[in-house]
Parts: structure tokens; sequence; C-alpha cells
């Protein structure tokens, strides 16, 4: 996957340096995490998770959004069946709490995350993507969750994510039947927000991340923290929730300021794109 030269990015310092099966780089406020395991298609290691979940739980000062994507010809053919071993009950629940912990620091983290998919999307990979806020598809791009023809159960998220993103009559099918989606069905099911041509995954995802991070950090946490469980909760209660942090975001002084600059006309209005 290539990135345009413009880009700006620097290698990260300090202990995100030392993740070895992540390029993990930064420009301004926009951090870029590539899953470095191009040999096995980045398939997901244990080592691999723990380095994700370091990566998300330290990020550097002053980054307000990440992008995620995968070296190589696939972002991530899921877990890493070559590192599979017998667990009783016990240690399997504990291998997919691992999982989840790392997937969590994604979804409810500091910044909002934007996925650049290409290649294989499958299993893990499908869940990893799936704990992203938005997620850009290149045209190579499939998707399939093939944990029924291989005996297993999804483990690191899917059953909780994948069905809110495309349903759960899509994923059944997906599952039992071991289909596979292209890219413009992926988009259509609501896998991925946007459909872009091959090699062009970066350049948008970057341009949102840059929208993104210029964002007021409370409205972003407002919608990575608050939009999620409002959407879970019964209408009173999603109701008064979203009441609370309306009064929290718009109190901050930085939306004080953003709304004085619209309405001295600093700031512009909505228009069609």
């Amino acid at each position: 996957m290539s990135q345009p030269a413009d880009a700006d990015f620097r290698p990260a310092s300090g202990l995100l340096a030392q993740l070895d099966l992540l390029r993990i780089e930064v420009a301004g406020p926009v951090l870029h995490v590539r899953l470095n395991r191009p040999a096995k298609r980045n398939a997901i290691s244990d080592t691999l998770i723990t380095q994700l979940h370091t990566c998300f739980v330290n990020l550097p000062e002053g980054v307000r959004a990440a992008i995620v994507s995968g070296e190589g010809d696939h972002f991530c053919a899921g877990l890493d069946l070559g590192e599979l071993v017998e667990r009783d009950v016990a240690e399997g629940v504990l291998h997919s709490r691992m999982w989840h912990t790392a997937f969590d620091q994604i979804q409810f983290g500091k910044v909002p995350v934007i996925a650049v998919l290409h290649g294989a999307v499958v299993g893990g990979g499908l869940e990893l993507a799936s704990a992203c806020h938005i997620r850009v598809a290149e045209a190579s791009t499939y998707f399939g969750l093939p944990e029924g023809q291989r005996g297993l159960f999804v483990g690191g998220g899917g059953s909780v994510r994948v069905p809110r993103l495309m349903g759960v009559a899509r994923m059944t099918d997906m599952m039992l039947t071991g289909r596979v989606y292209d890219v413009n069905e992926g988009v259509q099911a609501g896998l991925a927000q946007y459909g872009v041509a091959d090699g062009a995954g970066f350049a948008k995802a970057l341009a949102l991340a840059k929208r993104m991070a210029s964002n007021s950090p409370m409205s972003n946490f407002a919608v990575m923290h608050a939009l999620p469980r409002i959407a879970d909760q019964a209408q009173s209660e999603g109701l008064f929730t979203e009441s609370l942090m309306a009064a929290v975001a718009e109190s901050t002084p930085d939306a004080k300021e953003r709304l004085r600059a619209f309405l001295e006309g600093r700031a512009g209005k909505v228009v069609k794109s």
C-alpha cells in the first residue's frame, strides 16, 4: 500500500518504535498504524494483538486521529491459525477477552480511527475493521467470515460489532455458507462507508483524518463514546443520555469559541459538496 509523497509522515519514536509487527508514523495530528506481517497476509498473532493494544493506549501527545492499514497485498486475513493451539474453556475465554481489550481501545479510545481496507478483510481482520469508526475500502477488498468452515466462532468482538454494520441475517449467511462479499457488496451492506479505486484508500483516509482532527475534541469523544451506547439504550434512556452529552459538549471553551466564530461570520456554513 502506497501513501502520498507529500504526506510528510515520520516514524514514531519511543515505545511505539519498538512495536516490530507494526509500522507507526506520525504527521501532525494524524497517526498511521500499518500491520506489518505481509508474508502472513497480516494475520493476527497474540503478539500483534498485544502491540495494537499497546499502540492505542500510548498515542503520542497531539495525535487527534488515526489510520489503520495493512502492509502488502492485504489488510488482514484474520487469526493466525499457525498459532492456534488447544485451549481449555477458561484459556479460550481469556484469549478472546485479550482481543476484546485491544479492539475496545480502538473503538472507545482517545481518537477516531479510520481503517483503509484492501485485499483480504477476513475473520479477525473484519473484526478489527469493525472496531474502527470509519472504513475506506479499495476496489481489491473482499470480506469473509470463514469461522464456520474452520469449526470456530468469532472471538474478537465480531458477533457484537459486525451485525451493527450489516445486520444479523447477512452475518449469519456469511458464517453459515462462507459467502464472500466484494467491495461493492460490502459498501452496500454497510461494512465500509467509502469505496475507492485501488491505491486511493490512504489519500481518502488522510483527508478524512485531517477533517476529524480539526473537530472539537469533546464532539469527537461524544460521537465515539456516547453515540454507540445511546444506540443500545431504550429511547427514554437514550434521550436522557443525549441531553447530558449535549450539555457537556456545548459547555467547553472550544465549543463556545466555534459558536462565536459562526455567529460572527468567521466559520463556513454547511454547503453541498
